[in-house]
């Protein structure tokens, strides 16, 4: 079934899919051409309208995860276009923010470590010392002053350590890269250590998935065991993110690749015809609307994964390439994502004409590693 929604200048044509319906995503290889210029034109939206609340999104703080993740795929478009303009919106928020991380949820939590990612990239490319110290005092503190907080979510200050899913994306990459680029091993310890207790606390090992946080450890939706596609996204991409800086052969390497591998595999059973995940990743039938910050995250882990021979090509190269074409459909004429699952904690809706910057974010991660194995 076909529909047309028009919304001012927004025109996009709607279909209507179930899980056993008629697939949108046909597994073709795009040329590189195409994918570059799906990518800019999805980050030149974004850029335009980043000050303006509208589409379903308000207005974040500059230092606010949601504008982090978006960082985060929006360095890799830069450095792939090689265009200043990206580098220099990035720069730009950097300088406004003086390269601080975020401080509303308090100095410990992995929200407000998100934006720390783009600090350190931009410091990479650049060597200038003020783009790195602010993010790498406030690690320190954080290893000399551990929070001595329970993983449980009804504790005192739970969320001074990663007791959610998310933090794994936030926080985690932002340690790898420190202990990279100062060549101080004590960050990559302090996040290898967290990061084995927040797995040990929240890893199914059966489905080979991640819970939200506790509150979903005993509940059900339509008789399944609730696994959030964007939560699981959050730590399939963050894994890329952190594995891209760690050195391979080493203990911290094999650790990292295990947990990856062992979700690629569930993942990619869990994948729909149509080539996205669903909003609850065992509840496919239950959530047939598209999905794309969820969508966004797994094809940017997969076709990093390939990319980067951790998975096979043959097994996996079509999955990522299913997710991406399925994505473009969620593509409006003027360059927005639609479909992005408002911010939340568990499966919900989606709509065609929301958006949110952290799904933008996962969309250019995506093709970043898309543009490598496109004709």
């Amino acid at each position: 079934m076909n529909s047309i929604l028009k919304k001012g200048k927004l025109t996009l044509t709607i279909l209507a899919i179930g899980v056993y319906g008629t697939a949108w995503a046909q597994t073709s290889v795009p040329t590189k051409q195409e994918v570059h210029n799906s990518m800019q034109k999805v980050a030149d939206w974004q850029i335009e309208n980043f000050w303006e609340a509208g589409h379903g999104r308000r207005v974040y703080e500059p230092t606010n995860w949601t504008n982090g993740a978006l960082y985060v795929g929006m360095m890799k478009w830069a450095n792939l276009s090689d265009d200043k303009t990206y580098t220099d919106f990035l720069k730009g928020i950097g300088q406004k923010t003086d390269w601080k991380l975020g401080s509303h949820l308090g100095l410990y939590h992995a929200d407000e470590h998100a934006v720390g990612q783009m600090y350190l990239e931009l410091y990479r490319k650049f060597d200038d010392e003020k783009m790195l110290e602010p993010t790498r005092k406030q690690m320190e503190y954080i290893i000399y002053h551990p929070s001595q907080s329970s993983l449980h979510w009804k504790t005192p200050y739970h969320q001074d350590r990663w007791n959610w899913c998310d933090a794994l994306f936030m926080s985690p990459p932002v340690w790898a890269k420190l202990s990279k680029i100062t060549g101080d091993e004590k960050y990559l310890d302090f996040m290898v250590s967290e990061f084995k207790a927040t797995t040990d606390f929240l890893f199914d090992k059966k489905e080979s998935l991640y819970y939200r946080d506790e509150n979903f450890f005993d509940k059900t939706d339509h008789g399944t065991k609730i696994f959030w596609s964007r939560g699981n996204g959050w730590v399939f991409a963050g894994l890329a993110n952190i594995l891209a800086e760690l050195e391979p052969g080493t203990s911290e390497h094999k650790y990292f690749v295990k947990i990856y591998k062992k979700m690629a595999k569930k993942l990619k059973e869990l994948q729909t015809a149509d080539g996205y995940w669903a909003m609850s990743l065992l509840g496919a039938e239950h959530y047939p609307t598209p999905e794309t910050s969820g969508t966004g995250f797994f094809t940017y882990g997969f076709a990093w994964g390939v990319n980067n021979g951790l998975l096979d090509k043959e097994d996996y190269q079509e999955v990522a390439l299913k997710g991406w074409n399925a994505l473009q459909q969620c593509v409006t004429e003027e360059g927005m994502l639609g479909y992005v699952q408002p911010i939340g904690a568990a499966p919900g809706q989606a709509w065609p004409d929301k958006t949110e910057v952290y799904g933008v974010g996962a969309y250019l991660s995506a093709g970043s590693e898309i543009y490598k194995m496109a004709r």
